[in-house]
């Protein structure tokens, strides 16, 4: 491990003080690997400011003394995006003492938090004003609003409300060299030229470190309506959800397609979950209606969308939810997949889009090449569809060797990824390349978009000191 001189150290403990600054190599780990445990690394120090002028002066420090830094939220990310390289050479900068809600401002539909601030949290904080903030994960209980910003998060109700990218109207950046700009603007018109915040949305901290936001809030939801819908296959799922927004409009909040593989992962592994079907079936959505008004009729509507389905063969059975405890035992089994696959052993995860309606041609021509190249594969495919992404996540076979299937990861992804290029997918639709898929974003993305992102990098970051070795 590279150690920094005492100078530095005592510098940055005056800068951030003594809570602000880990050097114990026990304490550090949790800051040094992932939740799944996939990615690890090493680090000359952790360092924990309370204040954006803290981070600012962290940052100035580390600039001046070419020490490269790696921002860390939650630690929630798939990618490795937050987890320092082998050198112990790199500083952790953890935002998760920024944890203030500046203001929330019910007559503009905003709230401004700090990064560190925890999504459910912002959530609550707009339910007590009487407004909603839709962002919603399966780690929302941990992850923060600044990851969710560096990875351009999207979640469940994309659909209807966007990801962060929409969701978000201004942000507070601290640049790689120490200085501030200052863009919490809580503003929907603002056509004074380039609009900066959506440079750093999405770059996973490799042009600046995100220390507070502006996001929208809408009005809270009154009245809700769920449904756990048998498919016959992935091709239904593409007329359905045409059909059911074309009934509903906005009102579609949710539409969730889970293959049985991975539904018979969360039965055996989630405690608590039950298959809402006496009968086994090869797809299932979970379909969520919302309104603001209060006893609005989604069960009518959502009724009348399924029985037009299934007289056009694209439903099976359905169950509608008829109280809270059921509609949180659904969405249970949806949000439960992910936990479920890493009682299964090592899984190859991988997050894409394509075109909707292309959606069941990639499971279908994929499912072939995988089962063909790797036979006994166990492929859990899920995601939201209503946006064309799909966590499309490889379990290795049942009695096969975890080193042996780790050693195929490179030739799945590549199989995985020509098909999604093919079909002119993304090779990452809502958690970032991190270290994972950088080198892939080389080889897929067109040449000409990497020397325009390289460029906005040196710009940014001539140094090459913010999170180097992700994203490009």
């Amino acid at each position: 491990m590279a150690a920094l001189s005492e100078h530095f150290i005592g510098n940055i403990e005056a800068i951030v003080g003594a809570a602000g600054i880990i050097q114990d190599a026990g304490r550090m780990q949790s800051y040094l690997s992932d939740w799944r445990n996939a990615y690890h690394g090493a680090a000359a120090l952790v360092v924990r400011p309370a204040s954006t002028d803290e981070v600012a002066a962290v940052v100035r420090l580390c600039h001046e003394n070419q020490i490269a830094l790696v921002p860390q939220g939650g630690n929630t990310g798939l990618c490795g995006g937050s987890i320092p390289d082998a050198s112990g050479s790199q500083v952790v900068l953890s935002l998760t003492r920024m944890t203030r809600i500046r203001e929330v401002d019910p007559a503009n539909e905003t709230i401004t938090v700090e990064a560190g601030v925890i999504l459910q949290t912002v959530q609550d904080a707009a339910a007590e004003a009487g407004r909603l903030f839709p962002l919603s994960l399966g780690a929302e209980g941990s992850c923060t609003v600044g990851g969710n910003l560096a990875t351009n998060a999207g979640g469940t109700a994309v659909l209807r409300y966007g990801n962060m990218r929409d969701l978000t109207l201004g942000l507070e950046v601290v640049l790689p060299d120490g200085r501030i700009w200052n863009g919490l603007r809580g503003l929907r018109k603002d056509n004074t030229g380039y609009d900066l915040k959506h440079l750093f949305i999405g770059s996973e901290g490799t042009l600046g470190i995100i220390t507070a936001a502006v996001l929208k809030l809408y009005p809270a939801v009154r009245s809700v309506t769920t449904a756990w819908v048998a498919l016959p296959n992935a091709q239904a799922a593409v007329g359905l959800i045409g059909l059911i927004r074309a009934l509903c409009g906005d009102r579609l909040t949710g539409f969730e397609l889970m293959s049985r593989q991975s539904v018979e992962f969360v039965l055996s592994h989630v405690a608590g979950c039950s298959d809402p079907f006496a009968e086994l079936h090869p797809w299932y959505v979970l379909i969520e209606l919302s309104d603001t008004q209060l006893n609005a009729p989604l069960n009518e509507l959502l009724d009348l969308g399924i029985g037009d389905a299934l007289e056009r063969g694209w439903v099976i059975d359905a169950v509608l939810a008829s109280s809270e405890a059921q509609v949180a035992a659904l969405w249970r089994m949806r949000e439960g997949i992910s936990e479920a696959q890493n009682h299964e052993g090592p899984s190859l995860k991988h997050d894409i889009s394509v075109p909707v309606s292309r959606i069941p041609e990639f499971i279908e021509t994929t499912n072939r090449h995988l089962l063909e190249q790797f036979p006994g594969v166990r492929i859990v495919a899920y995601g939201h569809v209503g946006d064309g992404n799909l966590h499309y996540n490889i379990s290795k076979p049942i009695d096969a060797e975890d080193a042996a299937f780790k050693a195929q990861q490179e030739a799945v992804m590549q199989t995985i990824y020509d098909v999604t290029v093919s079909l002119h997918g993304s090779i990452s639709a809502e958690h970032g390349l991190g270290q994972t898929k950088r080198t892939a974003a080389m080889r897929y993305k067109d040449p000409l978009e990497l020397e325009l992102m390289r460029s906005i990098k040196f710009t940014f970051d001539p140094r090459g000191l913010m999170n180097p070795g992700k994203v490009i």
